[in-house]
């Protein structure tokens, strides 16, 4: 088998070798092998084929160059084979799995940069008889690196609360640094052959580390995007090359409609730059570089939607235009896109009717969706508002969402028009769920329509948009979530408790029965990311955890018996009931609050928790004394539980070693928590909570990093631990408090030794 693989292996290494050194021809033959088979089922050799296909996109320049313009113009044929070859979304996915998305975007800015600055005279035939342009190969590779960046989500993700999402700091900028950061090779690094590969890779297409900077042309376009989300349209100069390019865009997309004239829509007081009958589309078509065709696309779009909502185009007429727009130069979708998902969020547009007559209707299988969406989130227990709450009138959409969609499905469902319907799709379906209710479900129906094999995806998709603007029903959502994973309801999904009832086994109408209620875990995956304000989930998970403690006692011991029970010293059985089996219970549910809150806001939130919200919650006086809990058994297991949470919330977010970078913040995170336990001890501080409950947390706490994150401990101020080893004493934990002082470092070691002498007298 090893000789067999080594054999591949060095069959790749030939047909990289062609690729580099061959012919045209054995060139585009030498990628489309690449990206065949070996890429997409050899798993065994995958990884050397990604590595070619990386180092391909990057090929060195031929020692008998000698031209002024970019020697990757004479790679264009086998670029845009290996551009198209890995544009699909699973293929993306592998490049990612093997660590190699930051190269391949420096890559694909490297290729958009030299084809997006070149007037659109060159064109290449291949041995199929099909031509390709510069402006082909910028597409495609633009269309790649926005895949790779994710550009397409809304505004909403570049939220203004105090805890920014977690992955929505995913820039060109980041990849760059992720890129470079690959050229270090330090002694440590190049022990790790992951590292080693990915050093390999970075160095051979450029040694020295890459930033936006190094893309004049990039650079330009990405501060417009940015200025297009942060505010509207302005900077336009009448006169200038951009104004002109507006005026000769908007005259190839509406010539047809001005009868020969002067656009309908020109921005500018003077004549259109484009001058002529029109007689043929071609001539129309403005020979500029793509990054100049960019430049001007997001005044176009303003121009052209403006003149709809005042009459002057009919909604049909635009979607024309647009679409002739986005087939001249593919890539100008992804700035369409970044323009509708700007506008529809600043709301100043007057939302349109979908009536069947001016804009498509979605009425053909509305009601279908709907009981869809009702079936899928049966087993949450969400109310879903009705989609005809309007009676009898037609739906609405904002119109950038309404022009926006009308585009898309203007598309064929092939294969030339999928990559493209990629980088749309996600951002149609993101755009569609930040808008008020019920917008997605309007756009899964009329696309639908059109692909019913989409169906279950966007209907489940239409689902989730219920949760991003009804906080109660994300706390309802939660809720599920822990019924499900400990078993606390008789659903019929969740009835056994555990991970399979918490995500699920599958979904789909092609499942015996067609659609059916999907797994809260999955569910909260889908929508976590969208939630606006993710700071109320402190206390919500908190209380929800809380009272799944109280819920798991109650299904343990009978309600009657819970105040007359007392913690036994050396038993584990309160009658016929295991307090372990209790315990494990808690611990579950402890994982389960920690995973959810980490998910929903990383770090930020995870110090949040620690700062302010648990001490707040030990500190108010009716967290614990709720009804049925008076005895020792509830307050104790709630305790415990939060000492469990807290413990998993700091590892999740800066590890139990001090190897990661998330680290460095902790010893004053956790420092300031051990105060406040400390000034609880030493009785400067008050609570509210059940005693019961503070004493099994504060055991709990200090037991678990004692145990499990002795680097915490050692990081602690030792004064703060001599005095919470004092107030253990008093409670009469002192081989807690002895563990606590032997691992806190040279500061504790007296105090220690003075223990140890005081236990042996």
């Amino acid at each position: 088998m090893l000789w067999f693989l080594l054999q591949l292996q060095a069959e790749l290494e030939k047909i990289f070798e062609m690729a580099v050194k061959g012919a045209d021809d054995e060139k585009i033959a030498a990628a489309t092998i690449l990206c065949g088979a070996s890429l997409i089922r050899g798993w065994n050799i995958q990884e050397h084929t990604v590595n070619f296909i990386t180092r391909l996109l990057s090929p060195p320049v031929p020692t008998d160059y000698s031209g002024k313009d970019s020697h990757l113009i004479g790679y264009a044929p086998m670029l845009n084979v290996l551009l198209v070859g890995i544009a699909p979304v699973d293929c993306v996915q592998i490049f990612s799995l093997h660590g190699m998305v930051p190269q391949l975007a420096a890559s694909s800015m490297t290729i958009c940069e030299v084809f997006g600055s070149c007037a659109p005279n060159i064109s290449w035939t291949l041995t199929t008889g099909e031509d390709i342009s510069v402006h082909a190969v910028f597409s495609n590779a633009f269309a790649l690196l926005l895949k790779l960046w994710r550009f397409n989500h809304p505004p909403i993700e570049y939220r203004v609360g105090d805890v920014p999402p977690v992955g929505c700091q995913l820039t060109p900028e980041y990849l760059l640094l992720v890129r470079n950061s690959h050229l270090v090779s330090s002694g440590n690094m190049l022990k790790d052959p992951n590292r080693r590969r990915l050093a390999t890779v970075a160095s051979s297409s450029s040694p020295n580390p890459i930033f936006v900077d190094s893309f004049p042309k990039l650079r330009v376009w990405y501060r417009q995007h940015l200025a297009c989300i942060a505010s509207t349209l302005c900077g336009l100069v009448n006169g200038t090359l951009v104004c002109q390019t507006v005026d000769v865009l908007l005259n190839m997309m509406f010539k047809k409609i001005s009868g020969g004239s002067q656009s309908l829509i020109s921005i500018t007081s003077g004549s259109s730059s484009s001058s002529g009958t029109g007689s043929e589309d071609t001539s129309l078509r403005p020979k500029l570089p793509a990054w100049d065709i960019l430049e001007a696309v997001p005044f176009v779009v303003d121009a052209a939607l403006t003149a709809c909502a005042h009459g002057r185009l009919s909604p049909r007429e635009l979607c024309t235009g647009l679409k002739d727009l986005a087939d001249f130069l593919p890539a100008s979708l992804a700035t369409i896109v970044s323009y509708f998902s700007a506008e529809v969020t600043r709301g100043v547009w007057k939302p349109v009717f979908m009536n069947g007559t001016d804009w498509p209707s979605p009425d053909a299988n509305l009601s279908n969706v709907e009981e869809q969406i009702k079936k899928i989130l049966a087993a949450t227990g969400v109310d879903v508002p009705s989609l005809a709450a309007g009676g009898s009138s037609p739906a609405i959409l904002p119109l950038p969402l309404a022009a926006f969609v009308s585009l898309t499905i203007t598309y064929k469902l092939d294969k030339a028009s999928q990559r493209f319907l990629n980088l749309a799709g996600p951002a149609l379906e993101s755009l569609a769920a930040g808008c008020p209710w019920p917008c997605m479900p309007v756009v899964a129906s009329l696309w639908t329509q059109k692909a019913k094999r989409w169906s279950d995806f966007l209907v489940f998709s239409a689902s989730r948009t219920v949760f991003l603007n009804n906080n109660h029903a994300v706390i309802q959502l939660l809720k599920s979530c822990f019924n499900a994973t400990l078993g606390l309801n008789s659903s019929s999904i969740s009835s056994n408790g555990g991970i399979g009832a918490l995500l699920g086994h599958g979904f789909g109408s092609h499942f015996y029965g067609g659609i059916s209620p999907v797994a809260p875990g999955i569910l909260y995956l889908r929508v976590y990311r969208s939630i606006r304000d993710i700071m109320f989930l402190r206390e919500e998970i908190v209380s929800l955890l809380m009272q799944s403690i109280s819920d798991i006692a109650r299904s343990e011991l009978p309600r009657q018996r819970l105040n007359k029970l007392k913690i036994p010293k050396n038993g584990k059985k309160f009658g016929n009931v295991s307090l372990a089996a209790t315990m494990t219970r808690v611990k579950v549910a402890a994982l389960l609050g920690a995973s959810l809150l980490w998910l929903s806001g990383g770090s930020g939130l995870v110090q949040s928790l620690i700062k302010e919200t648990l001490p707040s919650w030990f500190l108010s006086v009716n967290s614990s004394n709720q009804e049925g809990d008076k005895g020792d058994l509830v307050p104790m297991l709630k305790g415990y539980a939060l000492a469990y949470f807290a413990v998993l919330c700091g590892a999740f977010a800066s590890g139990v070693d001090s190897l990661s970078m998330a680290s460095k913040r902790r010893p004053k995170i956790i420092g300031r928590h051990v105060e406040f336990i400390a000034s609880v001890l030493d009785g400067k501080i008050s609570l509210g909570c059940d005693p019961s409950t503070w004493h099994a947390y504060v055991s709990g706490f200090v037991s678990l990093m004692v145990g499990c994150t002795p680097t915490w401990v050692y990081e602690v101020d030792a004064e703060l631990l001599k005095r919470l080893s004092k107030g253990l004493r008093q409670w009469h934990e002192q081989d807690l408090a002895l563990a606590l002082l032997s691992i806190g470092g040279v500061g504790t070691m007296g105090s220690a030794a003075e223990l140890i002498m005081d236990a042996s007298s």
